[in-house]
């Protein structure tokens, strides 16, 4: 199946708001703290039952799709014309936007994952020696802050689509050209052998 640009960058889009969405609603469920239970010289932490772990897994799950959709955007030969990455790499606004839209992306993926992996060793390591324990859940904010990082990686992956569109129409161009220039001079010279063959 051939993809255009308008659904490729409606893919990036869609997959980046809903990494966006899931880190949000993820936050927002995210209870505050457990609440410790004496244990056996310490405390047992239960936590409440909430959707945070799934949901921040799945913001990552699809940001790392929103960026792979991205980065195959970029580079997805439209009308079945390919170019060579060197190309692309050769406007500077591409390469800013580009190596930018992969940080961003690399960002988001440590921002949403770094909580939510603590929150889940939280559950599932719930027994604790000290009785003074809190039972604390991961760092408040992180996951959010996550969720938005991963929307503007997504959008940075669209400004890199629309000057890799740039840069090809460019290249293309240029290379129509230079064909025609080519193809105008192999003309004029078949031209010219066919004059001087009838002259002789």
């Amino acid at each position: 199946m051939a993809f255009t640009m308008k659904q490729m960058s409606i893919i990036v889009a869609t997959l980046g708001t809903l990494s966006f969405m899931f880190g949000v609603i993820a936050e927002n469920k995210k209870p505050a703290s457990g609440t410790a239970i004496p244990w056996k010289g310490g405390v047992r932490c239960k936590y409440p039952s909430d959707p945070t772990v799934a949901l921040g897994y799945l913001a990552v799950v699809f940001l790392v799709a929103s960026t792979v959709a991205g980065y195959f955007s970029v580079f997805y030969p439209y009308k079945g014309k390919s170019i060579p990455q060197s190309a692309l790499f050769q406007s500077t606004s591409f390469l800013v936007f580009f190596n930018i839209a992969l940080g961003t992306a690399g960002l988001a993926a440590a921002m949403l994952l770094w909580p939510t992996i603590t929150e889940q060793l939280h559950i599932t390591r719930n027994v604790h020696h000290n009785p003074n324990n809190t039972c604390p859940t991961a760092k408040t904010g992180l996951i959010g802050g996550g969720a938005f990082v991963s929307l503007d990686a997504s959008l940075f992956w669209l400004v890199a689509l629309m000057l890799a569109d740039n840069a090809r129409e460019d290249y293309l161009e240029t290379e129509e050209k230079e064909l025609k220039g080519e193809s105008g001079v192999l003309t004029t010279e078949y031209n010219s052998n066919v004059k001087g063959s009838s002259a002789a």
